[in-house]
């Protein structure tokens, strides 16, 4: 409807020359490009400003015919400075204020029309003459031959027989589509209710600041900015389902009504005057039997306790009745005629649909108790139907559709259901639009009704689903009729924007305008954390501060920590279309979901970024974590003999994984404290590696070795190393820290790891983190220097030389080196030249680790013994004899002998090994 120019730029007024016409065109100097190829000459250079304000010809003449308000401000040329001069274009751009946020404001502020030519369902208008009735971007469907461009091509067709075309090229540029369907999007004005945001901008700004983000430059920036900029909020959309706005307008006096609770509702709903009672039925012989009597045939009339019962009743009865309803069934007609002989003028009816619970022949003269085993739960005798049998909700379906017609049906009557206690129940749930928890919460009080027992039924038609639960949304929403002083009010058929809805889940979910409003603020209100993705900055972020803003002056959120998006492995969205990521559930019945919860724990998708889920990480992060401490604890069950838990001891060892225990358990607390749960849960993997590759390998032979006392000290420590770790590790892998909990605590201890306490921060010891950090280079050095100079780790040595180390950790090193001592040195270095002894205590260890292997292979557990024949020389027998307490101490020998070196084996035990120094 009009054309923008950028006013601060230079034009160019050009003929152009062809065979059979000669015309002018004005096209920004900068883009004198765009007329190559063409017989052209530059008349005229004209300033932008000088063509703001001038008029032009609609390129389509239907268009100018129509009758629209500001139709003298059509197709004139305004200025836009989001006019820019780049690789395309000529430096002007058309303006359909209709379809675009930009266009609009420029319309607006020109006063120029803003006509649809486009309905709401994409097609073309009747009064577009040329394309009447066309899909204006329809959906790529090459089976049908149907293309996104059909309508663009027949526009451009008509424009170019018309002769008003100068040059056609291809422009590529994004364009918004369906993510459900992909189906391609059109923008469209229409209507819309705001939220005034700009008038609490300070206030929103204010209290963002005092928000705690994770990471912080999406709270300053992204989302900081946002707000700072913040634009009235649109909150209704036009849509068929959604929560309605709470708007109604009165048609006479035009003015709008906003009801914020059920309760002002109510006070508009047309009363009909009508007056309800129900009453059970007298005690009957079914009831005398405590069995089920369903089937209204049955003899099952009062008893003469009954019968009395219902006489006594007449006294909590009003003084008038008009309408007497019952079931039908012997008791509750009973006790109507009962009721009747004192209102004489009654109208007494029958009515099907307030009969007993409907249940199978199975079920007739069984006890209630036999009905009710078969439901596990209060919610699963309104969900769970039983063959041939009503639910509860069914009953709650057919009174309230029974109690809605009454109120149709009768005015200012005083009306007496007598029925069932079940059936009145499900009364009493549907006059309040009660849902199965609401119903539960009802049956413990006032509870379930007793025989002849009298209750006045409060009951204002109320907007219900087809459950006849209370539900605001559309379309029950639009089945309610108010009305003032006569006047039937018209309501707002606009419903929420979704988001706005989100934002007020705190006030929704408590119950805020219900029984939680006293203690809603300081208990409820505001949330410690919430977290979400990086893409809600926009969505419910946002909705959650305006509200909570506005509402009460503060964020409803103290801190937010903000998830990037998950993508695949190749970086692109994940999508069903292109299968391009594992199933999750395949995955994590593959892995555990363990796995997957601390690979994205620890990833950086907790810090805002986006993450290429790789299936191959997941299973590498479940090996060395979960696998790895598995095997730790199956080490510890193996010599585990109910030593209780101690982190006390004097070893070195013992001390140094305590002090690392510390440490993850501080820095954990840290992590979480400040909400970044990737600094929780990084430090487990290398907490792992320790406890397992360290610290259990150099711990091995004191589980299983003869000193008591420090096998002792061992276990204690491992037990309280495991017991701690399992809490530590709760929150990022649940299933697997409760499975190591119940392995390894106490009696004392919680049942569950997640009932027990989490463990206390403490001093750790830097001094001795930084000696076993030295002793682990010293190794890590000295083993390099074996693997140059050809020396296998079992060959012993008979010096390391190195920095100087406290005495508990200089046998950490000799051990972990097979050395007979160690030399202080500035540098690390070995001993190289190997003696005859060690040579041959060498070639034992290598009979040492094939026995061992042999054990294993043949299935022994450690504590079985064996016998073993040595086949070897002399030499050998020398070798052997000089180390036979290492050897038979450490292969579990009861006894040892030698077979001659020809190789005739003497029958002397279980494994026979060829035993030669080289």
């Amino acid at each position: 409807m009009a054309a923008a120019v950028n006013e601060e730029f230079i034009y160019t007024k050009a003929r152009v020359t062809s065979e059979d016409k000669e015309e002018f065109v004005i096209v920004a100097k900068e883009r004198l490009a765009q007329l190559e190829g063409a017989d052209f000459e530059v008349v005229e250079e004209i300033k932008g400003a000088d063509l703001v304000g001038k008029s032009y010809q609609p390129p389509f003449p239907w268009m100018g015919e129509q009758d629209m308000e500001g139709r003298e401000n059509a197709w004139v040329i305004r200025h836009a400075d989001y006019v820019e001069i780049g690789e395309e274009g000529t430096g002007a751009v058309h303006i359909a204020p209709a379809y675009g946020d930009d266009d609009m404001k420029l319309a607006q502020a020109h006063n120029v029309p803003i006509v649809h030519h486009v309905n709401e369902l994409g097609h073309f208008k009747d009064w577009v003459i040329d394309f009447a009735g066309q899909l204006v971007k329809p959906k790529d469907d090459d089976e049908s031959g149907v293309g996104h461009m059909d309508a663009d091509i027949e526009v451009l067709k008509n424009l170019q027989a018309k002769g008003v075309i100068f040059k056609k090229e291809n422009i590529t540029h994004s364009y918004p589509h369906c993510w459900r369907c992909d189906t391609p999007l059109l923008n469209y004005a229409t209507t819309s209710w705001f939220v005034d945001v700009p008038s609490i901008k300070d206030q929103l700004v204010a209290n963002n600041a005092q928000v705690k983000w994770v990471p912080e430059h999406v709270g300053t920036n992204r989302f900081g900015k946002w707000l700072d900029g913040a634009r009235d909020w649109a909150v209704s959309r036009q849509r068929y389902w959604g929560a309605p706005l709470p708007i109604w307008k009165n048609p006479e006096t035009g003015e709008y009504k906003v009801f914020g609770s059920l309760a002002e509702l109510k006070q508009f709903v047309p009363k009909s005057g009508n007056q309800y009672f129900v009453m059970r039925h007298g005690e009957s012989e079914s009831n005398v039997a405590h069995i089920i009597s369903c089937n209204k045939n049955n003899e099952d009339s009062l008893t003469e306790v009954g019968k009395q019962q219902a006489i006594e009743a007449l006294g909590n009865l009003p003084t008038k009745i008009d309408v007497i309803i019952h079931s039908g069934f012997q008791r509750t007609k009973q006790t109507a005629e009962i009721v009747a002989t004192n209102y004489p003028s009654a109208e007494v009816l029958e009515d099907e649909r307030i009969k007993e619970l409907d249940l199978a022949d199975e079920y007739e003269g069984e006890s209630w108790e036999t009905y009710n085993d078969n439901f596990a739960t209060w919610e699963d005798r309104y969900s769970q139907a039983l063959p041939g049998s009503e639910n509860r909700q069914d009953v709650q379906k057919r009174v309230g559709e029974f109690l809605y017609d009454l109120e149709l049906r009768y005015t200012g009557k005083t009306v007496l259901v007598v029925s069932h206690g079940g059936t009145l129940f499900g009364l009493e749930c549907a006059a309040a639009g009660y849902n199965p928890e609401q119903s539960k919460a009802h049956r413990a009080q006032p509870g379930y009704f007793n025989n002849a027992e009298v209750r006045e039924l409060d009951f204002t038609p109320l907007p219900h689903n087809d459950n006849y639960e209370l539900d605001f949304h559309r379309p029950y929403i639009d089945d309610v009729v108010l009305e003032e002083n006569g006047v039937r009010l018209e309501r707002v058929p606009d419903v929420f924007d979704c988001w706005f809805e989100s934002g007020s889940m705190p006030y929704g979910q408590r119950h805020f305008m219900g029984e939680n409003e006293a203690d809603f603020l300081g208990e409820y209100f505001p949330a410690q954390f919430i977290a979400e993705g990086l893409d809600q900055t926009r969505g419910w972020f946002y909705s959650l501060i305006v509200l909570g803003t506005a509402l009460f002056g503060k964020s409803p959120y103290e801190n937010v920590i903000v998830n990037g998006l998950v993508m695949a492995e190749d970086g692109k969205k994940m999508s069903k279309s292109l299968n391009n990521y594992p199933d999750p559930m395949e995955l994590a019945n593959r892995t555990g979901v363990d796995a997957m919860r601390l690979y994205l724990l620890s990833s950086p998708i907790m810090r805002g970024e986006d993450l290429n889920f790789s299936e191959k990480e997941v299973l590498e992060l479940q090996r060395k974590n979960i696998g790895r401490l598995h095997n730790v604890l199956a080490m510890y069950e193996m010599f585990a003999d109910g030593t209780e838990a101690r982190g006390d001891s004097d070893n070195v060892l013992d001390q140094w994984i305590v002090a690392r225990l510390q440490q993850l358990v501080n820095e954990s607390t840290a992590g979480y404290k400040s909400y970044e749960l990737d600094k929780a849960t990084r430090p487990i993997t290398d907490f792992i590696d320790d406890l397992s590759v360290w610290y259990l390998r150099r711990s091995r032979e004191r589980l299983k070795g003869e000193d008591e006392v420090d096998r002792t000290l061992a276990l204690a420590t491992l037990r309280h190393v495991l017991r701690t770790l399992s809490l530590t590790i709760a929150p990022a892998m649940p299933f697997y820290a409760e499975y190591l909990w119940q392995q390894v605590k106490e009696d004392e201890d919680a049942e569950s790891v997640h009932l027990a306490a989490w463990p206390s921060e403490g001093v750790v010891h830097e001094a001795l983190f930084e000696q076993m950090v030295e002793t682990r280079n010293i190794v890590t050095m000295a083993l390099e220097a074996r693997t140059k100079s050809g020396i296998k780790v079992r060959q012993p040595i008979a010096a390391v030389y190195g920095p100087e180390l406290p005495a508990g950790l200089l046998d950490v090193v000799l051990d972990e080196l097979n050395a007979k001592s160690y030399g202080v040195s500035d540098t690390v270095s070995i001993d190289t030249e190997l003696t005859d002894e060690l040579i041959a205590e060498g070639a034992v260890r290598e009979l040492m680790r094939a026995v061992q292997g042999a054990r294993k292979t043949a299935g022994l557990e450690p504590q079985d013994k064996i016998t073993l024949t040595v086949q070897t020389d002399e030499t050998g027998q020398v070798a052997i004899a000089a180390n036979q307490d290492l050897l038979v101490k450490t292969v579990g020998a009861s006894s040892l002998a030698f077979a001659n070196v020809e190789g005739e084996t003497v029958n002397a035990g279980d494994l026979t090994f060829a035993f030669t120094i080289t």
